[in-house]
């Protein structure tokens, strides 16, 4: 398949995700690419801490969901205490398996299944946060509230200091 009718792809599930929760995002595309935190936060403006790292771990051998500040980084021994199990990063097939999109485009909810998840304390600080949109070129914008609602996320200091 293309690279191009597999972001078609994975933009339409994206937003029949979100289109299910509610919500109706409006879907930014910067060509250059979105991929990393610092990537996103130049191409829309925002400050680092205001992206959203959906990132997916492994606790116990099951996949869960770090939404993460694009300032911070996850201190794996926390989240390993706070989910109650050893933890180790997923590699790009088992993202992909987990939540249908590749890494880089992981959006925070809509995924291939239901993943359990915490959300990084900092981003609840902001009034707006912008998270991966299904691809690594796209994003979309929302309020911290609407993140925590849509991904069932729980609040929790899992940052590294």
């Amino acid at each position: 398949m293309s690279e191009g009718r597999r972001s078609a792809g994975a933009r339409e599930r994206f937003l029949a995700g979100a289109e299910a929760l509610g919500l109706t995002p409006e879907i930014l595309r910067f060509p250059e690419g979105t991929r990393t935190a610092e990537q996103a936060a130049a191409a829309v403006g925002c400050e680092l801490g205001q992206i959203v790292k959906s990132l997916v771990f492994l606790c116990g051998g099951e996949p869960v969901l770090a939404l993460t500040s694009g300032a911070n980084r996850v201190d794996t021994t926390r989240l390993g205490d706070l989910l109650g199990g050893a933890i180790s990063r997923a590699d790009a097939d088992g993202v992909r398996e987990a939540t249908g999109y590749a890494i880089g485009g992981t959006p925070p909810f809509g995924h291939a299944q239901p993943l359990r998840a915490v959300i990084d304390r900092a981003l609840l600080a902001y009034d707006t946060v912008w998270a991966a949109a299904g691809t690594p070129d796209t994003v979309f914008e929302l309020t911290p509230d609407e993140l925590v609602q849509a991904s069932g996320a729980e609040a929790a200091d899992f940052a590294a200091d």
